[in-house]
């Protein structure tokens, strides 16, 4: 027994003594402290990295001066960087370093020292790798420092060791991924030059553990199209990393769950990206030119599969219903611009909303009130240029309202014109004639009616208030007349203040009025009112068809009961007395 327990201690030593044991650092490795003048040698194209550590240096001979460079920053070496260079640490110790630095063409390098797939190595991730050093072939001299930035893969807290020159690391992780520096000796003319070559590292996963994980489609899905139109089906998989595997996407159509007869349909090229250390994204799309009936018959499947395993997901295609406008939701957003049109048109045109409703519903209803006369005329006296009319003549027909109704307004055509003669009787004449002497309305006029030099807007009021009807004889001395203007608003007025008074306008001249250009622009208030209340035209001058006409609107026009005479009578006296 005593025998058997020498013989394993006496083996153990000798596996101890192998390479991921443990990791030994190479005492051999790195920069002598004393080396403050070395020569490097780098290849033309490769990866170099300067060798010192926080400091900076600065060409000092040999090329372009000024030229630095910061330690541990990694850059291709081209022609030019060849010269001598001073490296001076950041510390405060003040130390410097001293080398040349000759960069060499590959076409330099002996023949059959140079293979370009030694700067590039591919390592498993978890499993143990070896990185060989480019042209250590060609050299007898295995002696090889490795680096990984400015520091020697020797003093990195990592499992490792280094035989015949390679770089073995124990266990591969995806941090070492990365450029390796590999450094050996040269002696040239008694110069010990030191030859620095670059290995680009790649970790790459070990095989693939999972099938492929699918995003889009998940599972059975269903997809709206419309008829006529193309469609897209994308497929969304994401694969685990595999080395030399082709991640290949497939769009196959079928009819119902019959997966025997399936047809590759056309796709587009499909687009990978990796995504993580181990995965990757792999996105394909299938196009449908355009969506017949008898694709919604048809079921969509979209394959993926890796050396574990397959997966699928499938599509059915559903036909999607036109919603016409209006729709649920087109209803009430037409109801609320409606609301705000009617709002706004209310809020500009609430005046003239409001007189039309007056004008055409609201007069006539006195509740009781008495009033004292039936009209109350106004107008601005502007004679003819040849008429010398003076006063206002009367008819010899008795006083009353006519009976028959066009032996009256054959008469009215009579008192167009003067007695004697055809000129034409401006309607100021005629108007109080026809209706005080044929229609037997009570008129209120202010020249007669009112007694002068009191206030004339409280008479203007009075008179207005006391009367059913307000008739305004317009024309361009009207509306250029401020007393008559006045005379118009305050009816105007009277409208809107709940007044049972009915507003009638006559143009006698509309051409002309709508041509004047008062001194002082009309109120805003009569303004918009002219544009609404109901007006009648003066057609003097014309046919006796169209002025019948006139006088038969006019006559409609005009309130349906009179005053009593006793009352008028009455007031006459408490107007006219003082």
């Amino acid at each position: 027994m005593q025998t058997g327990y020498i013989l394993v201690f006496c083996i153990f030593p000798i596996f101890s003594e192998g390479c991921c044991v443990g990791n030994r650092p190479d005492k051999r490795s790195g920069r002598k402290p004393d080396a403050a003048h070395q020569h490097y040698r780098a290849v033309e194209g490769e990866m170099f990295v300067m060798p010192c550590s926080e400091s900076v240096c600065s060409r000092t001979a040999g090329g372009a001066e000024g030229t630095s460079f910061v330690c541990g920053s990694e850059f291709p070496a081209e022609a030019r960087h060849s010269g001598k260079y001073t490296c001076r640490t950041l510390l405060s110790s003040g130390s410097e370093l001293f080398f040349h630095l000759q960069v060499v063409k590959r076409s330099e390098i002996s023949l059959g020292c140079f293979h370009p797939e030694e700067n590039s190595v591919e390592l498993r991730v978890d499993a143990g790798g070896e990185v060989p050093c480019p042209g250590l072939k060609c050299s007898n001299n295995t002696h090889v420092i490795w680096y990984k930035g400015n520091k020697a893969v020797s003093e990195q807290n990592r499992s490792s060791c280094q035989t015949s020159g390679s770089l073995k690391l124990c266990q591969v992780s995806k941090h070492d991924t990365g450029v390796y520096f590999c450094d050996q000796q040269i002696i040239e003319r008694g110069v010990i030059w030191t030859f620095r070559r670059a290995v680009h590292v790649t970790v790459v996963p070990d095989k693939a553990s999972y099938p492929p994980r699918f995003k889009k489609p998940y599972g059975n899905t269903t997809e709206t199209v419309q008829l006529g139109g193309p469609h897209n089906l994308t497929c969304e998989v994401y694969f685990p990393f595999e080395v030399n595997f082709s991640r290949e996407v497939l769009w196959y159509m079928n009819h119902g769950s019959n997966m025997e007869n399936m047809t590759l349909l056309p796709m587009e090229k499909q687009q990978q990206v990796r995504v993580t250390f181990n995965e990757y994204k792999v996105i394909r799309s299938a196009i449908i030119e355009q969506v017949t009936p008898q694709h919604l018959n048809y079921r969509y499947t979209c394959i993926a599969s890796n050396i574990v395993g397959n997966r699928r997901g499938t599509v059915e295609l559903k036909n999607q219903i036109k919603v016409k406008w209006p729709s649920l939701v087109g209803y009430p957003i037409a109801s609320l611009l409606l609301v705000a049109g009617l709002g706004i048109v209310l809020h500009v045109k609430w005046l003239e909303i409001q007189l039309i409703y007056r004008s055409h519903f609201q007069h006539g209803k006195h509740h009781g009130e008495e009033k004292e006369f039936d009209v109350f005329l106004s107008y601005v006296w502007s004679p003819p240029p040849s008429a010398g009319v003076e006063g206002v003549s009367s008819l010899s027909s008795p006083r009353g309202p006519d009976t028959d109704e066009e032996a009256c307004l054959s008469r009215m055509d009579l008192l167009n014109t003067e007695e004697g003669g055809s000129t034409q009787r401006p309607l100021e004449v005629v108007l109080p004639q026809v209706l005080e002497d044929r229609w037997g309305y009570r008129l209120c006029l202010l020249e007669r009616d009112v007694v002068p030099g009191g206030a004339y807007t409280n008479d203007v009021v009075l008179a207005i208030q006391r009367s059913r009807m307000l008739i305004c004889l317009l024309s361009a001395d009207y509306l250029s007349n401020s007393n008559a203007v006045f005379v118009l608003e305050s009816g105007i007025q009277a409208l809107l203040q709940n007044s049972a008074v009915k507003l009638l306008l006559i143009w006698t001249s509309r051409a002309s009025a709508s041509l004047i250009q008062p001194d002082s622009p009309l109120p805003t208030l009569v303004q918009r009112a002219l544009k609404v209340l109901p007006s009648l035209d003066w057609t003097s001058g014309k046919p006796a068809t169209t002025t019948s006409n006139f006088w038969r609107s006019l006559r409609k026009a005009m309130p349906d009961q009179r005053v009593k005479r006793v009352s008028l009578t009455q007031n006459q006296k408490h107007l006219i007395l003082p």
